[in-house]
């Protein structure tokens, strides 16, 4: 892939490429000695500075929304997202890199045992504000009340203090604060399957979210994706299939 001058000017109008990165999805970034960010997404973000031959800024947010809103508001360059339809008015996605679980968790003594238990009326589901979970059960949870937590991260400490019934996130996150606190049990099986893309504002034009489109699709064919996987150490996430 070989950027043109015109492709270049699109994501870098300030002459650096700014890249948003979410801390609040653990699975793709991490924070950094320094106050700096690494990770699965903080790597693209790499590569594609150095095929565009600019430097790199990193636009660090603790939450999926932040992230959102720094990229749609022209504030950052590209970032990582879940794909979701809302997002889509003002973002261009590529195609998913990585595929990520998204489940829920219960206290061990909760009668609730399925998915289909989740939503009834009575329960409150506790989610990351503005991230890919709650953007999905707004639109399917018909019975059960949704509370939102600050961040993603911060999901099972909020259901814990307020009494909720159920949390709801990423499976990586939800199992290690299940270690954490004890007396907590993930539910089998997963409510939504998470498709994680790099974006750019649509306002860049059609050709800089093709181009970004290919830059996804490369680095999955080329193994890059699951080689930052491995690196990070990373179990629970998929290297989407090329082409999707």
């Amino acid at each position: 892939m070989t950027p043109t001058s015109s492709i270049r000017a699109a994501f870098t109008p300030t002459g650096r490429l700014r890249a948003a990165i979410n801390l609040g999805n653990p699975i793709l970034a991490h924070p950094a000695d320094g106050g700096g960010a690494g990770g699965v997404s903080v790597d693209l973000a790499r590569e594609f500075a150095r095929l565009l031959e600019v430097e790199l800024d990193l636009v660090v947010v603790d939450a999926a929304g932040k992230s959102v809103d720094v990229v749609a508001a022209g504030r950052a360059d590209i970032g990582f997202f879940a794909i979701d339809p809302v997002r889509g008015a003002d973002i261009a996605f590529s195609g998913p890199y990585v595929l990520i679980e998204g489940c829920y968790l219960v206290r061990e003594a909760s009668p609730i045992r399925t998915h289909d238990d989740v939503d009834h009326a009575g329960n409150r589901v506790v989610v990351g504000q503005g991230s890919a979970y709650d953007l999905h059960l707004t639109r399917t949870l018909r019975h059960a009340h949704i509370e939102r937590a600050p961040t993603s991260p911060a999901v099972v400490d909020t259901f814990l203090e307020c009494g909720a019934e159920v949390a709801a996130g990423v499976r990586q996150q939800l199992e290690a604060d299940a270690l954490r606190h004890g007396g907590l049990r993930l539910l089998d099986g997963r409510f939504m399957v998470i498709r994680q893309a790099m974006g750019v504002p649509k306002c860049r034009g059609r050709d800089a979210a093709v181009f970004l489109a290919r830059f996804v699709e490369h680095m999955k064919a080329g193994g890059f994706v699951a080689a930052a996987l491995a690196r990070h150490g990373i179990a629970g996430a998929s290297v989407a299939p090329v082409g999707v």
